[in-house]
């Protein structure tokens, strides 16, 4: 995790302290339920939760001696708690407590991104309605095609975003698991009852059979939604970006007082935080291959994934958690031209409007390609004067086009409005009505 692109609510979830709480945690309500089944004395899980309590410090120290993360901790609780400590962990192994809580910190951090992207649909969806009718040119290969509007592209990523939010909805549920079965997942020296009663209290499900781990499948689905997410936002991300070049300029960043875009170039307002998200994304995504490859693990488990979980629970899910609030704030003080995207809209001397042409001698009784052929050679004529010339001109004053069109039929043609009119039911669809 790196200071400048975390925050400290996502950061605070995988702090040691967090983690040895919920490792405590784990350890009490396991006793907690082992009393309930007369397996450990109640006045032992009573001392447990009276008198447990670790420092993270004194666990590195011990850690450092027995080569173990989990008996350090053990010993170290065992210190504050004494004789009764001997009670601790019974029938349990290592993964138990780890799975258990890397679970229990995935799904908290699942919870902060579902806000974030809260946050982020209330945005798009107040600047969608902002600029639900403001027209600007829809590009297919980055080439002007045919006039959509800003709010509609908007609301692409609303739809989009609501997309990623199902998913990680699912991913939370799938990844919300609880194992305490002991060595290999047996049961053997550890009563099933003990692991439901863990799950309920700490707000998760059993898992149906562990092996010694809960299996990786879960894992890796949960950070491969986590890398479709990014991959959404560094779409957004790149959008604006495109949008914000100096021969483009439809929208732009807050570029705020006293802010300054280049150490050379004083008048430069470069896209810096969109830039910065783009970057953010290949992170995440980084991440997905190894949650993949960790699925893979020898027999009943091997400890191949868990230095890599080390790295990607933490790095994944607090750079999109730092991304997507960034994305939010992007959006919410976008500074947008609707003038600049009418001026680029006409840009072009109306190439925009080739295909109603084409289709209006379609139903005047030319055939496809004759009508196509029509358009297209007065077309490239606007093109190649970079839209000195007027297609709708050049159209009029073409024979065989007059011939099957009269110069009404042509202007008609020509209606920005028509291709707005379902602007209406697309927002329905995406918003509601």
């Amino acid at each position: 995790m790196i200071p400048r692109y975390s925050r400290p609510q996502m950061a605070g979830i995988w702090a040691p302290e967090t983690r040895f709480r919920i490792w405590f945690e784990i350890e009490a309500h396991a006793m907690d339920a082992m009393a309930e089944l007369g397996i450990v004395p109640r006045d032992a899980a009573q001392a447990v939760w009276e008198r447990g309590k670790f420092e993270v410090d004194r666990i590195d120290a011990i850690e450092a001696e027995v080569k173990h993360d989990v008996i350090a901790f053990l010993t170290n609780v065992a210190e504050h708690v004494g004789p009764e400590a001997r009670f601790l962990h019974q029938g349990m192994t290592s993964s138990d407590v780890l799975d258990t809580c890397l679970a229990v910190q995935l799904s908290r951090a699942a919870d902060l991104l579902i806000e974030d992207i809260d946050l982020l649909l209330e945005v798009l969806k107040r600047r969608a309605h902002e600029h639900k009718l403001t027209p600007t040119i829809g590009r297919s290969h980055g080439i002007h095609a045919e006039p959509v509007t800003f709010g509609l592209k908007l609301a692409f990523a609303h739809a989009e975003f609501e997309r990623s939010r199902a998913r990680l909805v699912a991913a939370r549920e799938e990844i919300a698991t609880c194992a305490i079965s002991g060595a290999v997942g047996t049961f053997a020296n550890v009563d099933p009852r003990v692991e439901a009663y863990v799950a309920d209290k700490l707000g998760l499900k059993v898992e149906p059979v562990s092996t010694q781990v809960i299996p990786r499948d879960r894992h890796a689905m949960f950070f491969a939604t986590l890398g479709v997410i990014a991959s959404s936002v560094e779409r957004l991300a790149t959008e604006i970006r495109h949008l914000q070049r100096t021969e483009v300029l439809e929208a732009e960043e807050y570029f705020a007082p006293g802010q300054k875009g280049s150490s050379a170039m004083p008048h430069k307002r470069n896209p810096v935080l969109t830039e910065n998200l783009t970057g953010l994304a290949r992170m995440v995504r980084g991440y997905v291959t190894p949650a993949l490859e960790n699925v893979a693990l020898w027999h009943e488990r091997d400890i191949s994934h868990s230095s890599v979980e080390r790295y990607i629970g933490p790095d994944a899910t607090v750079t999109l958690d730092f991304a997507l609030a960034r994305l939010a704030l992007v959006m919410d003080k976008l500074i947008v031209y609707p003038e600049r995207m009418r001026k680029n809209l006409d840009r072009m001397g109306g190439l925009v409007h080739s295909q109603r042409v084409l289709l209006a001698l379609t139903q005047a009784g030319a055939a496809r390609e004759d009508a196509y052929r029509l358009v297209q050679r007065n077309a490239m004529r606007v093109w190649e004067s970079d839209g000195a010339l007027s297609l709708l001109d050049l159209l009029k004053a073409d024979a065989k086009v007059s011939a099957l069109l009269t110069a009404e039929q042509l202007e008609e043609s020509f209606d920005l409005g028509y291709h707005l009119k379902h602007v209406d039911t697309i927002f329905a669809r995406v918003f509601g009505a």
